[in-house]
């Protein structure tokens, strides 16, 4: 078995965002008190909104936590102030479908800070092709127990190198594309942010383009499962076109038939060398070919001539542990 990578310890403001364990701070009678009209409760105020919007705009550039009740919701949102965390009453019986806001996607996060816990996101599409779960344009982002499915893209964020993006136990299926005129779409895919972290997650089922596509100056990717086994036409696994630091450890990784490019399981600067990665550790990952499929492949391909640290990864038949391109 693969050495086992302790993975490092986040900055002080990454520990607070992702104690979204603090969801279980709120008492659940605070979280449950909300009439049945009124789907949407500003916990501090336990006062019910209709709308989700109108839940966000009562907290303003304040701070609060917005409790969800049950049910599919076809409407979206556009936070531009404040602290804002949204909670699913019941994780894994909210959903948002089929709606976005300002052709970008289901939430629209440009305040200070935000979190979303418990929440399903799916068949989210727009005109470029771009339509995502969550659109994160500024602040920081912390992401828990949500799974985003059915759409052109999970999570996209813009280009801020203060943005902070944290993704944990969540799940991204059937999401992809390169079909259209806003270029290929990913299951993640983070502009030129300051610092991306991604842990406990599971990528599946892509549609197109990466599954994992960053432009982070600062990446951390562990514990993780990126499972192409029923992938249709998908390219890396982990794309980091511009380089990044940090750790790719303990992840699982299984290429699948249907590829539109094979060549590498994980790329570093394909695309250009804006970021320094020298001291990226690859390590105590587990990566493989589906049973049915007989290639060859690179586990890491890297454009940037950098010094990588990449060390005991368990690799199938048919894989080359590294390639310099």
């Amino acid at each position: 078995m693969p050495k086992r990578i302790t993975l490092g310890r986040p900055p002080v403001a990454m520990v607070a965002g992702i104690a979204i364990a603090a969801v279980a701070l709120i008492p659940l009678a605070a979280l449950m008190a909300q009439p049945a009209a009124a789907p949407f409760t500003v916990v501090e105020t336990n006062r019910g909104y209709a709308s989700l919007q109108e839940a966000v705009d009562a907290i303003g550039s304040g701070e609060g936590s917005i409790a969800i009740a049950p049910g599919t919701y076809r409407q979206c949102v556009v936070q531009t102030r404040g602290r804002i965390a949204f909670l699913a009453t019941e994780p894994g019986k909210v959903e948002f479908s089929g709606t976005a806001c300002e052709g970008k996607g289901a939430f629209v996060l440009r305040g200070t800070e935000a979190s979303v816990s418990g929440i399903i996101f799916s068949n989210i599409s727009v005109p470029d092709g771009n339509g995502a779960g969550i659109r994160m344009e500024s602040g920081t982002l912390t992401v828990a127990n949500s799974w985003f499915r059915n759409s052109e893209q999970g999570i996209l964020t813009a280009n801020d190198p203060k943005m902070r993006l944290v993704v944990d136990r969540s799940t991204f299926t059937r999401l992809g594309t390169c079909e259209n005129s806003g270029g290929c779409s990913h299951s993640i895919y983070t502009g030129d942010i300051g610092h991306l972290r991604v842990t406990r997650s599971r990528f599946e089922q892509g549609t197109g383009g990466h599954y994992l596509k960053s432009r982070a100056a600062m990446v951390e990717v562990a514990a993780c499962s990126f499972d192409d086994s029923n992938g249709s036409a998908t390219n890396y696994m982990i794309d980091l076109p511009q380089g990044a630091r940090g750790q790719i450890t303990n992840n699982w990784f299984v290429q699948g038939e249907d590829k539109e490019n094979y060549s590498a399981f994980i790329a570093v600067g394909a695309e250009e060398q804006t970021h320094s990665s020298d001291g990226l550790t690859i390590a105590g990952n587990d990566a493989r070919f589906v049973p049915t499929v007989s290639r060859q492949s690179a586990f890491v391909a890297d454009w940037t001539g950098a010094s990588l640290r990449i060390s005991d990864n368990r690799l199938g038949t048919g894989l080359t542990p590294f390639e310099r391109r």
